[in-house]
């Protein structure tokens, strides 16, 4: 199933987390699901801008309208586990009107879709719950089709009948191989479906009206989508809060909430226990607190659980990346906090003792985000913190101490400030354009560095991995583009489209209705060679073995991106590089030999044998077999790596662990591909040494 961005902003607002109190929700009567007057007025005023103002042109025709049909289905039942194929073919009969409806404002048909559904979900409850008390035999060889996101839809309702026995039975395997004990799983189970019934009979009309337009929008591409009123309230209280909160991104992902990724600075991150691909199965507040199975919950549910005030604990329960479809569950605690502006800062070390290059010392320089202190700024305040400013001084530290290269490491930065990216890259260029950024009617502006001179003009190299993106990507396609250094690593994310919030109220003046907000993509960046970061990123000079299969993360993996294009390249001057290909098979070499990466290699086999699978097993001795050999896979060839380096392996989950020792377990991991990288550029620097004519000799 490819992932989709959250239909409901939920990945930003918990970025920028914050409490916001209210009522409990209440039921809402089927009679009360039906559109308003101002959703009408909504939906014409998006239905304009969107035609004036998005990057994409689109011809809104009968095939237009299907995907938004589809879209629509996919956001309410992404396994198509609710509605029968009957109920798909009249949704899909009127989608030929809904274009001309939605210019009227017409939303019967979006509402029609949902009061369906939420019958077909009532259905479904009701008969899960029928086969929660009975018996299940866990020894015979059947197997269950966890992802039918591009199955056929069930034509009848028998036919439905079976795939909720084997989802059900599923569900009580998976808790029982977790531990669980069958009293228990059936109250969990129990409670988990009755959730189910009560979350969607909770749906407002707004609700259903967000949901329904934020798949509209979404069929021209995924960053653009709809905030209702109280969405952009919420988004704004979120905002004044100054980044309170766990700090992790999350999107849904059949089912499960998953950790897209941690922010640094963030509670999240600097516990070291919460990796990208977790899956959030409960959470708990305070310390003692029940835990809520949030399995099949909407993802702006989870977050208003995962929610609270600075200070306050929020417990979760996570199923780690490498782990089958469902295995052994951890418990981490977080106390949620501000992400403070000093935590993500740039940090600088010092490489030595490289086997090949003994003598050589390469600087690295850790940057987490691209960050600057508007706040601070705006006040006047001379020494705002900045990323420019602040890697400035590292690079004078670092030659200060006589390094050889510097290494600017990008892994895991998902952008931030463009005037900063355009910045830093002044620091190891003269003056010139760094980035095109083209807007919706075809124009384009160069931003450039205007600043002369260089901060540093020693050996370069960037190193960058699929989660580096948006201004990540301006500055390492410019440093490429230039030729000014190496960019080593990964395949980056290939988000090349910039977002601004719209407020619809301004295209309705005097109206005193709030129609709320619209995230709307009006732009792309485009390198100065003229090719877009978009869609395929920024490919490495020197590549290390991919983390997973690029087509299934980042911008690629998203429903229907933008595509790849290319304008006129700016004026600027190229320098040559030392041999890539030459550097590319010195480290092949080493990499196929360095327990790190080999264990790297096999935790990625582990993951893409998952991604891979659509069924498990349902017989509980194979189920067993399959998730201690995964584990046992990963877990020997990281011992093995752990051991090389002379550290002696700890267990995460065991009951008393040596935190020290945990740190340093990750600190060495986390090592494993900048260390790879400084050896690159050392490489280079040897090479370029090499190549150049010597002087002379005198008589």
């Amino acid at each position: 199933m490819r992932p989709r961005l959250p239909l409901f902003l939920t990945a930003v607002a918990l970025c920028f987390s914050a409490w916001v109190a209210g009522a409990s929700p209440r039921q809402v009567s089927l009679s009360e699901l039906f559109p308003s007057q101002s959703q009408a007025k909504t939906a014409i005023v998006i239905n304009k801008v969107l035609e004036r103002y998005h990057y994409r042109k689109v011809t809104f025709d009968d095939a237009f309208a299907r995907s938004v049909i589809d879209n629509y289905l996919e956001a309410l039942d992404p396994n198509r586990s609710f509605f029968l194929a009957r109920d798909v073919d009249r949704f899909q009969g009127g989608a030929r009107r809904l274009n001309d409806n939605l210019r009227r404002g017409e939303l019967d048909s979006a509402f029609d879709i949902f009061r369906v559904y939420r019958m077909r979900v009532d259905e479904r409850v009701k008969y899960a719950l029928g086969l929660v008390g009975g018996k299940f035999d866990f020894t015979v060889d059947e197997s269950y089709a966890f992802d039918r996101s591009k199955a056929p839809w069930a034509k009848t309702d028998a036919e439905l009948d079976e795939i909720w026995r084997q989802r059900v039975k599923n569900d009580f395997l998976s808790l029982r191989i977790a531990g669980k004990g069958d009293d228990d799983i059936r109250e969990r189970l129990r409670q988990r479906y009755e959730s189910l019934a009560r979350r969607i009979q909770q749906f407002t009309g707004e609700d259903v009206f967000q949901t329904f337009m934020s798949a509209y929008t979404e069929t021209l591409e995924p960053h653009t989508s709809y905030m209702s009123p109280a969405t952009s309230e919420n988004f704004d209280i979120s905002m004044k809060l100054s980044l309170e909160g766990i700090g992790a991104v999350l999107r849904s992902d059949n089912e499960y909430t998953v950790i897209q990724r941690t922010i640094p600075g963030g509670p999240a991150r600097d516990s070291g226990q919460i990796a990208s691909g977790d899956r959030i199965i409960g959470v708990a507040q305070g310390l003692d607190g029940k835990f809520e199975d949030v399995v099949g919950w909407r993802l702006q549910d989870v977050v208003d659980k995962i929610r609270g005030p600075k200070g306050s604990v929020v417990r979760l329960q996570l199923l780690p990346q490498t782990a089958s479809h469902e295995g052994a569950a951890r418990e981490v605690s977080l106390v949620r906090n501000e992400i403070k502006l000093e935590d993500q800062a740039a940090k600088e070390s010092i490489i030595t003792d490289l086997p090949n290059a003994p003598g050589l010392k390469i600087g690295v320089i850790e940057l987490p985000v691209f960050y600057r202190d508007f706040d601070a700024e705006t006040k006047g305040k001379r020494d705002f913190k900045s990323t420019t400013r602040d890697v400035r001084q590292l690079l004078n530290k670092l030659v200060a101490q006589g390094v050889d290269g510097v290494v600017i490491d990008l892994r895991g930065n998902g952008g931030g400030s463009l005037a900063e990216a355009t910045s830093l890259t002044g620091l190891f260029i003269d003056t010139g354009p760094v980035v095109q950024v083209k807007d919706s009617f075809g124009k384009v502006e160069v931003e450039r560095d205007t600043d002369p001179g260089v901060a540093y003009s020693g050996p370069l190299a960037v190193l960058v991995d699929r989660d580096s993106a948006s201004a990540s990507e301006i500055f390492a396609g410019a440093i490429q583009d230039y030729g000014r250094g190496l960019v080593i690593g990964e395949t980056t994310f290939g988000k090349g489209t910039v977002q601004t919030l719209v407020d619809l109220n301004r295209y309705v003046p005097g109206d005193q209705t709030d129609l709320g907000r619209l995230r709307l993509t009006m732009a792309a960046f485009f390198r100065i060679s003229g090719g877009s970061t978009q869609l395929k990123g920024v490919e490495p000079d020197v590549a290390f073995p991919a983390t997973d299969d690029s087509g299934e993360h980042g911008e690629r993996s998203l429903h229907n991106p933008l595509p790849w294009a290319r304008i006129d390249a700016a004026g600027y001057r190229h320098a040559q590089v030392p041999d890539a290909a030459a550097l590319t098979r010195q480290s092949a070499q080493r990499i196929g030999q360095d327990p790190g990466f080999q264990m790297l290699e096999r935790r990625n086999q582990v993951l893409r044998e998952i991604k891979d699978e659509t069924r498990v097993s349902l017989r509980e001795a194979d189920r067993r077999a399959e998730d201690k050999h995964r584990r046992t896979l990963f877990e020997d060839e990281k011992d093995r790596f752990l051991r090389a380096r002379g550290i002696t392996p700890v267990k995460e989950d065991a009951d008393q662990v040596d935190e020290d020792a945990l740190d340093a377990q990750r600190d060495a991991i986390a090592r494993i591909q900048v260390e790879e990288a400084a050896r690159v550029l050392a490489d280079g620097i040897q090479l370029e040494s090499a190549s150049r004519p010597k002087a002379a000799m005198r008589n």
